[in-house]
């Protein structure tokens, strides 16, 4: 199966046709801004005539411009096996163009919560916290079989209690790859393009620095095209990283750079755990990520970023009002935040645009901890609702005499 990949002024929008192998052309431009609709009359191929394409979700973030441009040829979606080293893709929520780095495993934990079962959990995660701390302080003599026995009681690591029924983790392939900068001003308004950070060397405890346009990507959100070009995408990193080699498939193959890279920050950029949870038809998925350790007036801290998407499966336009967070650590604190929406915005989620992507960071005077919360989102009549955050851990790692060193030498 081939497809065209055509682009909607710098943002790729994807388009899947039925068992052609050319290059389509598009009579006229086509919106594709406010989703697919199968009973409308679609745009016929000039040169096949084919009129059935598929597409689950269109997005674009560029208002005017409707300027059709080919990027490349689809390929098929791989229902079993991975995507390799250097594979180029869309982006099947955001539209940006990549390409593919190295794959990570993760456990997946998905919930499905109807609204009277999100209050029980959150109700029976508050109490379970409160009785932890109320044992800890309690019996401070015994404080390290104390902690043991929170960690157990508040949340297995290989299964999560939901109501009556239990959630075990499942095994789920991510990628780390490069976003084309071409693409990045078009998204930035609904993914943070500067996601990926890391813990600065020097003094600073609480310094940071990030690698513009470095993702992570689902196997499922993953649109794979081929190109004839030498240099598909444009990144800084791209030709450090990636040789082309046309006997290949994909014709891109990973640079020494790029496998030296990958062994020396591996502790910092591995994902382990996923956590999804829906709530009157918002998924939010929230990936937790240790960044290591520093030392601030004579104390250890220690660092995650997290990464969450807010992702809208209804009908129903709805606006991200404010945030409320509880944030326990093992040293036997639990602290409330709230706030008006997340990282400065208050995203609208619609059926044209359902999705929101940033990153945050937290950091405990503890090895490990748990996080967990509500977004209060708005709907057009001005009622309001709350949608559970998932409860994840925060679990440092043995790592952390050796700092990240980010960008390649």
């Amino acid at each position: 199966m081939a497809a065209c990949v055509i682009r909607r002024g710098l943002l790729s929008t994807a388009s899947k046709y039925n068992q052609h192998k050319c290059i389509h052309r598009i009579l006229s431009a086509v919106d594709f801004s406010s989703g697919f609709d199968p009973k409308r009359a679609q745009p016929l191929c000039s040169s096949c005539g084919l009129t059935s394409f598929q597409q689950t979700r269109f997005l674009s973030s560029r208002p005017e411009g409707k300027i059709l441009e080919p990027v490349g040829v689809f390929e098929a979606l791989k229902q079993h096996g991975k995507y390799e080293t250097g594979q180029l893709f869309l982006h099947s929520v955001f539209g940006y163009r990549g390409i593919v780095l190295f794959p990570w495993h993760a456990r997946l934990y998905d919930r499905d919560v109807s609204p009277a079962a999100a209050a029980a959990a959150a109700a029976d995660r508050y109490v379970r916290t409160f009785l932890g701390l109320y044992l800890i302080k309690l019996f401070s003599l015994c404080y390290s079989s104390m902690v043991l026995f929170v960690v157990c009681f508040f949340s297995k690591p290989d299964s999560v209690g939901h109501g009556s029924k239990e959630v075990k983790g499942k095994m789920h392939t991510y990628y780390q790859v490069l976003i084309d900068t071409r693409d990045c001003p078009h998204i930035s308004q609904r993914s943070q393009t500067e996601a990926v950070t890391f813990l600065a060397n020097h003094d600073d405890s609480r310094a940071l620095y990030a690698i513009p346009g470095l993702d992570y990507v689902s196997h499922e959100d993953i649109l794979p095209y081929n190109s004839t070009e030498q240099v598909p995408i444009q990144h800084e990193l791209f030709e450090r990283f990636l040789l082309f080699d046309p006997s290949r498939n994909p014709p891109f193959t990973a640079r020494d750079t790029l496998r030296a890279w990958q062994e020396k920050n591996h502790p910092w950029l591995e994902l382990s755990d996923v956590h999804r949870e829906t709530t009157e038809n918002i998924r939010v998925t929230v990936i937790p990520f240790y960044m290591g350790m520093r030392e601030a007036q004579n104390s250890h801290v220690y660092w995650w970023r997290y990464c969450i998407r807010l992702e809208n499966q209804g009908n129903e336009v709805v606006q991200l009002r404010e945030r409320h967070w509880r944030i326990f650590s093992l040293s036997g604190t639990l602290e409330t935040v709230r706030g008006r929406g997340v990282v400065g915005k208050e995203p609208v989620l619609s059926r044209e645009q359902p999705a929101f992507q940033y990153s945050s960071h937290v950091s405990l005077q503890a090895p490990s901890g748990h996080m967990w919360g509500t977004f209060c989102f708005e709907r057009t009549d001005g009622s309001h609702f709350d949608v559970c955050i998932p409860p994840f851990s925060l679990e440092s790692n043995k790592y952390d005499k050796a700092p990240p060193t980010g960008y390649p030498l």
